[in-house]
């Protein structure tokens, strides 16, 4: 490809670590353009890379893609851990309106292509879930997560965009839990307590993702014709109490009923971020499928779930965790 491309999100996480692996082979792109809503610190700035500082609910990012010649957009942007301020509102106008905006901004602009990071949230927390979700199995983001929700909607405009603008080419990842070694999220949060939470009656099987396989996964998008929907997860899963058996820790098995009485009460007076809702996201983990990545897209992870939360684990203990 001798196309532009340009990362919305590039300050996160995978944004920066993308960005990089993509500024290791400038020969194959014609510029990277690397947009977030906050300037990056000159440190942290990659030479060779044009930063740009865009929100993606301002109408203005589709200047940006004219600007630097667009061919491929990355669309990382998103609220993945709320912060305290955070609010239902907001979340919503970034992860739903601000796609919708990108959507519009790559049609107008011309882009050829967009990759989109979605997620295995998508497809929600249910108890009647399959064994392993396959990219062909309905959506059906809770309501009640606000995250799983606005992923379930996205990809809900995503599939009208590829009816209504057939000209603009869809890749979209759906990743299961990233975990790396420095990795720090919502997730992860759960695993830094004194204890480790289950549900009686779960095993809570997780499915983790290399942060570093995520990356080469976006890179190859960028660099090749490839399109379609792909589930991102490494081979196998690793269940709530060998993940307290990894950390050494205990495993603390409490009745659903319980958990949920005690966060009805809690959650408005205050005393916690989550409400009885949050049970499902314990009881029923969506159990991701990687066999259509590795034979359609031709990519296989070079992590197993479990090598992933080994290798989280040894950071931790790198870093004193």
């Amino acid at each position: 490809m001798s196309g532009s491309v340009l990362v919305t999100g590039a300050s996160g996480y995978i944004g920066h670590l993308l960005v990089e692996r993509l500024a290791e082979e400038p020969a194959l792109l014609g510029r990277i353009v690397a947009t977030d809503v906050r300037p990056v610190a000159e440190e942290q700035t990659i030479e060779g890379v044009d930063y740009r500082v865009c929100d993606v609910r301002d109408p203005s990012i589709a200047d940006v893609m004219r600007d630097c010649g667009a061919d491929t957009v990355v669309h990382l942007a998103a609220i993945v851990s709320p912060g305290k301020g955070s609010t239902a509102d907001m979340e919503y106008s970034v992860d739903v309106l601000g796609t919708r905006n990108v959507l519009e901004a790559c049609v107008a602009a011309g882009v050829r292509k967009l990759i989109y990071t979605s997620s295995g949230a998508a497809y929600g927390y249910w108890a009647d879930n399959p064994e392993w979700l396959r990219e062909s199995d309905e959506l059906r983001g809770n309501d009640s997560f606000p995250y799983s929700r606005h992923k379930r909607l996205v990809e809900e405009d995503l599939a009208r965009y590829r009816q209504s603008h057939p000209g603009l080419a869809q890749l979209v990842f759906r990743p299961g839990t990233i975990l790396g070694e420095s990795v720090s999220n919502q997730i992860t949060a759960m695993f830094e307590k004194p204890w480790v939470l289950g549900m009686a009656g779960s095993v809570t099987p997780f499915v983790f993702i290399w942060d570093r396989d995520v990356v080469e996964c976006l890179a190859l998008g960028v660099r090749d014709d490839k399109q379609g929907i792909y589930n991102l997860a490494g081979d196998g899963v690793v269940s709530l109490r060998e993940i307290a058996e990894r950390l050494k820790k205990p495993y603390v098995r409490v009745p659903a009923g319980l958990v949920k009485a005690l966060l009805a009460v809690l959650k408005p007076v205050g005393l916690s971020r989550y409400g009885p809702e949050q049970v499902d996201f314990l009881r029923y983990r969506p159990v991701l499928a990687n066999e259509k990545l590795k034979a359609e897209f031709g990519y296989t992870p070079r992590m197993t779930s479990s090598e992933v939360f080994d290798l989280y684990c040894s950071g931790l203990a790198r870093h004193g965790g």
